[in-house]
């Protein structure tokens, strides 16, 4: 690890991981100002392993066998700097922190494994098979943050997993015209079948009634695991507090523009733009 120690090891691979993180966009804060600085690099870097896989999994024109070799590859070389020697410096700040705050390893690789179905699975037969795709896929990142902040209360791990659950579903229906042009549906079969619609009018854009109360019934159950959530801001204090309370927010803003947009989210992709940040921001003070 002393290799790395130095202006273009560590401390610099942490200064890339945060310049990385403000250059994404996001519905929710990453990094922001709120938390702690010496624990914003810790918070980058973790998010850069996790966008990083993530976009081997989705961005570019990989083939299926590709993306799956390379998130292999990915997978063995955080399973290498784990165990033995980073093999770079950006590996090296992520068992830095790894090590630094006895994070559990389980949780990165629950993310990979998330991101590996994200290329082989684009239907989900019910709600149930989708819960276990968030439970790898988004509530790792805040049982990290947790113990980032060294939360081991076990009911504000509950708190954090409905929340990180419900951005993840807001995320899916945030970007129902963006994962069709990738063949994905991240809406239950089973509900589809429920409301009267089939997978052929999410591709012809079908907007009607039926749609309509298919949308407001995911969106109802997203907005009951969000209120559900809420329930951690008892066992949060400081800074972290509000950061949390302004990431809930920025869901619930996702949340009510597809309501605005009369649920049309096949043709229309609702985003936060910098004043509903600022706007957010603020409320978050007087949750």
């Amino acid at each position: 690890m002393n290799n790395f120690n130095k202006s273009n090891g560590l401390s610099g691979q942490y200064k890339q991981a945060l310049n990385y993180t403000s250059a994404h966009y996001e519905n929710f804060p990453v990094a922001s100002f709120l938390i702690p600085k010496h624990l914003r690099k810790h918070v980058a870097v973790i998010y850069k392993f996790a966008r990083t896989a993530d976009d081997i999994a989705d961005e570019g024109d990989l083939t299926v066998e590709q993306r799956l070799e390379k998130l292999d590859e990915y997978e063995n070389m955080l399973r290498q700097t784990l165990a033995s020697v980073p093999v770079n410096p950006f590996w090296a700040a992520l068992k830095n922190t790894v090590t630094e705050f006895n994070l559990s390893s389980k949780y990165l690789f629950d993310l990979l494994s998330a991101f590996k179905q994200d290329v082989i699975q684009n239907r989900y037969s019910d709600f149930d098979e989708l819960l276990d795709y968030c439970s790898r896929s988004a509530n790792p990142v805040g049982r990290l943050i947790l113990e980032l902040w060294q939360i081991e209360n076990e009911k504000a791990k509950y708190y954090s997993d409905k929340i990180c659950t419900a951005l993840q579903l807001t995320n899916f229906y945030q970007d129902v015209s963006v994962d069709l042009k990738k063949g994905r549906i991240y809406i239950p079969l089973d509900e589809l079948n429920r409301f009267g619609i089939s997978e052929n009018d999410f591709f012809k854009s079908v907007i009607n009634d039926k749609f309509k109360k298919l949308m407001i019934y995911q969106i109802d159950r997203t907005e009951k695991l969000f209120n559900e959530g809420e329930g951690i801001f008892d066992y949060l204090s400081g800074m972290l507090k509000y950061e949390i309370a302004w990431t809930v927010l920025g869901g619930k803003k996702i949340l009510y523009k597809i309501k605005k947009n009369d649920y049309n989210v096949l043709k229309k992709r609702p985003a936060l733009h910098k004043f509903d940040f600022i706007g957010l921001f603020f409320k978050a003070f007087i949750k």
